[in-house]
C-alpha cells in the first residue's frame, strides 16, 4: 500500500452560515395571476414592483442586508447631536483602521460621495478612465462635464471567459488614453472593486499596484469605488498567489493603500441599510469636500446620516472584514451559481462576489438587443416564480449623449443579487429551480418596447410593454 491509500478517505463536510436567526420577517408566495397583474402595473420593470408582491427579493444587495445584534445595540447608542456626534468619530476610526484613509466625509449613501468627488475634481471637458462604467458613478461624472472612457481588460466583456481577475485595468489602454488626451485633463482614474457591471468581477493586487505606479508617473489620482472592496479582498486571498495565508482585513488595507481615496456605499459591504462616505488622504481635497458636503448632504460630522446609522456602520465595517463572514457571504453566491452551471444555464463566469449574472443574450438569442432581452428575462422570472432580479444591459447603459442612440453593451445581463445574512440555502434552491424553469421555456419569450423613459438613470423608472 502506498502512503495515500493508508490514510482514510477525506470526507466532504458541509458548511453553514456563521450566524443564527434571531428575528424573522414573513414573506408570502403570490399566485401567478397576482404576479401578472403586478408586472403589468409596474410596466414590466422590476424596480416598480411593490416589495409585498415579491417572494424572494434579489433586486439588489444595497441596503438590504440583515444587521447583527451588535449593530442593533449600537443603534440605541446614537448620539443625535447636530455637530460633533461621537458616532462620527467611531465611524472615522473604523475607516482609518480597516481602509487606511486619513480623512472621512460621511454622506447619505454612495452616490452622495460620487457627487461630491465629481464636483471637487472634475472640470468640463475632462476625461475619467475606469474599469467599466457604473450607472450612478458615470452619471455624476458626466453631469460635472467629464467623458467616461472604459479601460477594463477585454475579457471583462466576455461572459464565458474564466479569467480570475476580469476587473483588471488594461494598462496599455490606460497609458494610450493618457498620451492621447493629456494627463492634465484626467482628474482621476475611477477604479471599481469589484466591478458590478462585469458580473461582480475582482481586481488583482498586482493590477492595482501597476495602476498606482502608472498613475503616479503621470501625476494622476487613483480613486477607488470601494463599495465591495471587502469581497474583492476575499477573491485576492482565494485566487492570487502569495495571499492565501493572509487575512481579508490585511489584504483590504494593502489594496486601498494603492489609491488616493475612495467613494463608499455602506449599504453593501458595511452591512447597513443607509449611509456612505468619501475618504481621501489629501488634506486640501478633504477641506474642499467637507465644505461641499454642507451644501449637498449635511454637516461634515453627519453628512446626511443619523448618529445611530453611523454607529451601525462603524460596527458593520468591523464585522465585514471577518473571514468567516465573507467566506459564507460569497459561498452562498457560489452555491447558487454552481447549481445553475450544473443545469446548463448561461451565466457570467467566474461567479462574482455579490450576485449571479444570467447571460440574457445566450438565454434569448432570438431577441434583438433593441428588444431589451435582459429586461424581458427579469420580467419572465418574476412572473413565473415571484423572484425579483434586475436588468444590467442596454436599459442600464442608457443613451449616447451626442447621438441619443442606445448604448449597446457587450454584456446583456440579469443580476440575481444576494443580500447579506438574509436568505437561506433553501431560498437559493428555490431561486435556482425558478431560473432553470424559465430557461427551459426560453423559446417562447417575447421582447419589450419602451413606453416611458425618464431623463436620467432610466432603468429605475422606465416602463415597457411586451411586443
Amino acid at each position: 500500500m502506498n502512503a495515500t491509500t493508508d490514510r482514510p478517505a477525506r470526507r466532504h463536510r458541509s458548511w453553514a452560515e456563521p450566524w443564527k436567526v434571531k428575528v424573522v420577517e414573513p414573506i408570502r408566495m403570490t399566485t401567478r395571476a397576482e404576479r401578472e397583474r403586478a408586472l403589468l402595473e409596474a410596466g414590466f420593470n422590476t424596480f416598480l414592483l411593490r416589495s409585498e408582491d415579491v417572494y424572494i427579493d434579489l433586486l439588489t444587495d444595497s441596503g438590504t442586508s440583515a444587521m447583527s445584534d451588535s449593530q442593533w445595540a449600537g443603534m440605541m447608542l446614537g448620539d443625535e447631536a447636530y455637530a460633533g456626534s461621537r458616532n462620527f468619530y467611531h465611524l472615522e476610526d473604523a475607516v482609518r483602521r480597516y481602509y487606511g484613509y486619513r480623512h472621512v466625509v460621511p454622506t447619505h449613501q454612495g452616490r452622495g460621495a460620487e457627487n461630491i468627488l465629481s464636483k471637487v475634481l472634475i472640470k468640463p471637458g475632462d476625461t475619467v478612465p475606469g474599469n467599466m462604467y457604473f450607472t450612478t458613478t458615470r452619471a455624476h461624472q458626466e453631469l460635472a462635464g467629464a467623458n467616461f472612457v472604459d479601460v477594463i481588460v477585454r475579457e471583462a466583456h466576455d461572459p464565458a471567459s474564466d479569467l480570475p481577475f476580469k476587473g483588471n485595468v488594461d494598462l496599455a489602454a490606460l497609458e494610450a488614453l493618457i498620451e492621447r488626451v493629456g494627463a492634465s485633463r484626467i482628474p482621476y482614474l475611477c477604479l471599481a472593486a469589484t466591478v458590478n457591471m462585469a458580473g461582480g468581477q475582482p481586481v488583482s493586487m498586482a493590477n492595482i499596484r501597476a495602476v498606482h505606479e502608472l498613475a503616479r508617473r503621470y501625476g494622476i489620482r487613483v480613486m477607488l469605488d470601494a463599495t465591495r472592496a471587502v469581497e474583492n479582498a476575499y477573491f485576492i486571498q482565494q485566487r492570487e498567489a502569495g495571499f492565501a495565508g493572509r487575512s481579508v482585513a490585511e489584504i483590504l488595507r494593502e489594496f486601498c493603500s494603492y489609491s488616493d481615496g475612495c467613494t463608499m456605499s455602506g449599504k453593501k459591504d458595511s452591512l447597513v441599510n443607509i449611509g456612505g462616505w468619501l475618504a481621501v488622504n489629501d488634506a486640501a481635497l478633504y477641506e474642499e469636500a467637507s465644505n461641499l458636503v454642507v451644501l449637498y448632504e449635511g454637516l461634515h460630522t453627519y453628512g446626511g446620516m443619523a448618529g445611530r446609522d453611523m454607529e451601525a456602520m462603524a460596527r458593520g465595517i468591523e464585522e465585514s472584514v471577518q473571514d468567516d463572514h465573507i467566506r459564507a457571504r460569497i459561498g452562498q453566491v457560489e452555491y447558487l451559481g454552481e447549481k445553475l452551471l450544473e443545469a446548463g444555464v448561461p451565466i457570467v463566469r467566474p461567479i462574482g462576489g455579490h450576485a449571479v449574472y444570467l447571460d440574457a443574450k445566450a438565454f434569448y438569442p432570438h431577441l434583438d438587443q433593441e428588444q431589451f432581452p435582459a429586461q424581458a428575462l427579469a420580467a419572465y422570472l418574476y412572473e413565473a416564480s415571484g423572484v425579483r432580479a434586475m436588468e444590467r444591459g442596454i436599459v442600464s447603459a442608457g443613451r449616447d449623449r451626442a447621438t441619443g442612440r442606445n448604448h449597446h453593451p457587450a454584456l446583456e445581463l440579469v443580476r440575481l443579487t444576494i443580500p447579506r445574512r438574509v436568505y437561506t440555502q433553501a431560498h437559493m434552491d428555490v431561486t435556482a429551480e425558478a431560473v432553470i424553469e424559465t430557461y427551459e421555456q426560453r423559446a417562447s419569450a417575447r421582447g419589450l418596447r419602451l413606453v416611458y423613459e425618464p431623463k436620467y438613470l432610466r432603468f429605475f423608472q422606465a416602463r415597457f410593454a411586451r411586443d
